[in-house]
């Protein structure tokens, strides 16, 4: 069996209008680089008949069908891709005909400068100010508060070395963070610009609620890549800050006891500086008994992974594909 040097992943929801030329500018480009490729394309539980017409694929790509039971997110449909990849080389890229194929010998020279995870980087952007805006927003703030200084921290369109998505796990919406949770295992990130072109078929199938869910997986990267195995760190300047204040708080209410002015305890404030005592002995709690958990103190044999994606177990490949008739179809006819 050829080894193959690059593994194509395509996460796709309701893309079946972009698929065809999609796969066509994928093959002419890996055909013109010569070497062995697979294309996985993980159908995140599409309701408009992908896999009916993916059918067709598997007599003209190497192609790997994944079709996950329900609409999971782009996080679980990566990693599904990435827990078979067979490549060296990873090259992920969305459906939607945004991102350019002809762009990837381009990444891959980048890649030989001695980088691990290659990003790119949709400097003229072709999208509606409504995801434009907010994205630099995000890019900014990421990159200011965790070092990694990228312009598109969620591009779709990136090359990576096989060791890289095998080494990080995605689950919720990490896929935005792809970057930032590779640098923090030590991998060599950089970017480089592309071509963006504007949307073809159908629409964009992330909403407003995106906003949100990115701050809550902001604060989950920031807290694994910082604090995962010091979470002590954390909880004990939270702690600190929280009691130092019920201290002075309570400090504030004895001088006034001392000089005469009674009752305090019937005050709104002495109330606030004891919770404040209390949270801050509740957080050192919490990171040490976290610290503890951390070290194998608790469970010195038992490890913790994150939640990883659930997928069908029956995945399609080219060579597997029977004939579209069936000897027992032939026999009947």
């Amino acid at each position: 069996m050829e080894k193959l040097k690059f593994s194509v992943v395509i996460p796709a929801y309701n893309e079946r209008e972009n698929l065809p030329e999609l796969f066509e500018k994928i093959a002419a480009v890996m055909e013109q680089i010569g070497e062995g490729y697979e294309i996985i394309l993980i159908d995140d539980g599409s309701t408009d008949g992908t896999d009916k017409l993916v059918k067709d694929f598997f007599e003209r790509y190497p192609l790997k069908y994944i079709r996950l039971r329900r609409n999971s997110g782009k996080s679980a449909a990566l990693q599904a891709g990435f827990d078979h990849v067979e490549g060296e080389i990873v090259i992920t890229l969305d459906a939607d005909l945004q991102d350019d194929p002809a762009e990837i010998p381009r990444l891959l020279e980048h890649l030989e400068k001695g980088y691990d995870l290659v990003s790119c980087w949709k400097k003229r952007r072709r999208d509606p100010v409504s995801k434009t805006l907010p994205s630099r927003i995000f890019n900014w703030f990421v990159s200011k508060m965790t070092g990694v200084n990228l312009h598109d921290m969620n591009c779709g369109f990136k090359v990576y070395r096989r060791e890289v998505v095998e080494r990080i796990k995605l689950y919720g919406e990490l896929h935005r963070f792809i970057p930032v949770l590779a640098a923090w295992k030590g991998f060599r990130v950089s970017e480089v610009p592309v071509v963006h072109h504007p949307r073809k078929y159908g629409k964009s199938k992330f909403g407003m609620e995106r906003f949100l869910r990115g701050f809550f997986d902001f604060l989950t990267v920031f807290f694994i890549t910082r604090y995962r195995l010091r979470p002590l760190h954390l909880f004990g300047s939270l702690g600190l800050l929280s009691s130092f204040a019920g201290f002075l708080i309570l400090l504030y209410l004895t001088i006034l006891w001392f000089h005469g002015v009674r009752p305090i305890g019937n005050r709104p404030l002495f109330f606030l500086g004891i919770l404040l005592l209390i949270v801050g002995i509740q957080f050192f709690t919490t990171g040490f008994i976290a610290d503890m958990i951390v070290s194998g103190w608790f469970y010195p044999q038992r490890e913790f992974y994150p939640l990883e994606a659930i997928y069908e177990s029956s995945i399609l490949k080219s060579e597997e594909v029977p004939d579209k008739e069936s000897p027992g179809e032939k026999a009947d006819k």
